[in-house]
């Protein structure tokens, strides 16, 4: 697969929002989490055991809202022609990067397709859904800072 220079330029920009944020991880459950970070604790790598199935797919949570203040980093997977749920509103913003398949997102009434290394940032409070319009599995991550009350 060739990727245009502009193509390489976005996916480099979106990984670097990724980066921006601390991306330890948890090695463990999250209830097992001491507080003390270590190169063990600070590393997650993807283990289907620990995928939770959805309605129409899984999804893996690399960073859950239990292991640092909130913020979290999760890879939510569609099955074609499918979506987690409707477009929606909440109080926190959230980023979406595509990693794999096609995606078309919408915010506040527009629709556009999203195709892998693209990101889609959705600002608090809009209304806003993302939904798989290919034929193979959709891959994204999704970053936000949920409310740990």
């Amino acid at each position: 697969m060739q990727i245009s220079r502009f193509g390489l330029w976005k996916g480099v920009v979106a990984l670097l929002v990724l980066a921006a944020m601390p991306l330890c991880a948890q090695s463990s459950h999250p209830s097992q989490w001491s507080g003390k970070f270590t190169l063990k604790s600070c590393v997650n790598e993807f283990a289907p055991s620990r995928a939770e199935s959805t309605a129409v797919g899984y999804q893996y949570w690399f960073i859950d809202r239990k292991f640092l203040d909130g913020r979290t980093l999760k890879m939510s997977v569609v099955k074609p022609h499918a979506a987690t749920h409707e477009p929606h509103r909440h109080a926190e913003d959230e980023i979406f990067f595509i990693l794999e398949g096609n995606a078309e997102i919408y915010l506040n009434g527009e629709k556009m397709a999203l195709h892998p290394y693209a990101s889609f940032y959705c600002p608090p409070n809009s209304e806003h859904g993302i939904r798989n319009v290919g034929d193979v599995d959709l891959k994204y991550l999704v970053i936000k800072k949920i409310d740990r009350q």
